[in-house]
């Protein structure tokens, strides 16, 4: 690690937090400590916080305070007891019943939207402490890697709540701490080529981004066989499920290790995977289960829905948080020695893409944050049925109003390449598939080598 890296880590770094007014630097120093402890009081721990947290939903959030009873915290009970005696919570939940769901009292609140990769955007709000733990389990889970906050950090990001809020000072901020931010929407030979001639010049020590987006860049470097030198040391993959061939095919083409993520904005920092290849979660806050249709705990080893509950955030609680993933536990320590629980692994999260007409790959985000703030939108999904046709089905209980169907089939068509036609329909509902997940995106073109949704969902 450079001498830069350890000023920025120490120095620069925390002065920036300070700055914001996030306390992200003790919250690390007590997460640096808490991750040794063994899992019986992790979990003991998680009890004791889950308990508090209730208390205060019930004595501060209008929602919980009618539909909990205040003696649910009561000492005698285990953390499973108490979990499964609350309620599942999700986004049409929250949508429904968003004014009652603040904490009374509770100010410096922001205001975040999802990308809405589940066809179900959501906005919510965020406190001080729940941002300042995000950013301090992540930066916990880089440093298992031996790269820091400073380390140069190579990010390729379809999202323009990043990608399109480049002002001055983000700019700066990003340069001071090495950072190159590269939007990763329509990824062609030639903006490929471009980007892997940008990383070689900056010669980053991580990479972040889209696993799908990734493997996508390591395909033309292994055609060119000319990225292995980089420099890059562990590359960090997010918001999709990370297939195997991508992994290998990351790992060939920069010659470096990958790590998988799980995370999102609504449900937190969830887990990452440590160098000896388990997924731990981030327990000291985030709560996870896996559960059966009603409910109701798995055992270890068998796949169910992906239930979280995130305690940093009482101003604004997601409890028992139906994040639309699949997942499964095992209770195997890991040997790293961590006493954090572990995520077997991660079954159904998939952000699906749509091809071009000229073959690009088109992340799914490009499309979801065309269609997330229409007003109305309950639910989504686009079904490319072919290189020229493409159906956008939009649940909403009015019809979208002509210049937002308009926008629509142009910006698609932009995206896909002229003289793709786009067909919008409204639609009552939208149904998820027999495991429960909704589909966003539907590829039905079947390419070689090409990433389709079929491919990529579980």
């Amino acid at each position: 690690m450079d001498i830069y890296t350890k000023l920025t880590s120490r120095y620069l770094f925390p002065l920036h937090e300070r700055l914001k007014g996030h306390d992200t630097v003790s919250i690390l120093a007590e997460l640096e400590n808490s991750q040794w402890l063994a899992p019986d009081l992790i979990v003991d721990r998680q009890a004791r916080a889950l308990r508090q947290f209730l208390e205060h939903s019930v004595r501060s959030v209008p929602y919980f305070r009618r539909r909990l009873d205040a003696r649910i915290t009561r000492h005698d009970r285990s953390l499973e007891d108490l979990l499964h005696e609350l309620p599942i919570t999700d986004k049409a939940t929250i949508r429904a019943h968003f004014a009652d769901w603040r904490a009374e009292g509770a100010t410096g609140l922001t205001e975040v939207r999802t990308s809405g990769s589940s066809g179900e955007p959501l906005r919510f709000l965020l406190g001080p402490h729940r941002v300042s733990f995000d950013i301090a389990a992540k930066w916990r889970a880089t440093r298992w890697w031996g790269v820091d906050i400073g380390s140069r950090e190579f990010v390729l990001w379809g999202s323009p709540v990043e990608t399109g809020a480049q002002d001055l000072i983000r700019t700066i901020r990003d340069r001071l701490l090495r950072s190159c931010l590269i939007p990763a929407r329509a990824l062609d030979d030639g903006q490929v080529d471009v980007i892997l001639d940008r990383l070689r010049r900056f010669r980053p020590s991580m990479m972040f981004g889209y696993p799908s987006a990734l493997a996508r860049i390591a395909r033309r470097a292994l055609e060119r066989g000319d990225c292995t030198e980089a420099g890059v040391q562990v590359a960090f993959c997010t918001s999709e499920v990370l297939r195997p061939e991508w992994r290998a095919q990351i790992a060939e083409a920069f010659g470096c290790r990958v790590a998988n993520e799980y995370g999102a904005r609504d449900a937190g920092f969830i887990a990452r995977e440590c160098p000896h290849g388990r997924l731990h979660i981030t327990a000291e806050e985030v709560i996870v289960e896996i559960v059966d249709a009603e409910g109701r705990a798995v055992a270890d080893g068998v796949e169910g829905e992906i239930l979280v509950t995130n305690l940093a955030g009482p101003e604004f609680p997601f409890i028992r948080y139906r994040t639309g993933d699949r997942g499964i536990r095992t209770t195997e320590r890991c040997p790293c020695g961590r006493g954090l629980p572990v995520l077997a692994s991660i079954c159904g999260r998939a952000n699906d893409g749509l091809l071009a007409r000229n073959g690009a790959w088109i992340h799914g985000s490009a499309v979801n944050h065309m269609i997330r703030d229409i007003p109305g939108l309950e639910a989504y999904q686009v079904v490319q049925e072919s290189h020229d046709r493409v159906v956008l089905k939009l649940a909403m209980a009015q019809p979208p109003a002509g210049e937002v169907t308009t926008r629509l089939s142009v910006g698609i068509e932009r995206l896909l390449g002229e003289g793709v036609a786009v067909e919008i329909r409204q639609v009552e509902q939208i149904p998820p598939q027999p495991n429960g997940k909704f589909r966003h995106i539907v590829n039905r073109i079947a390419e070689t080598g090409a990433p389709t949704a079929e491919g990529a969902a579980s």
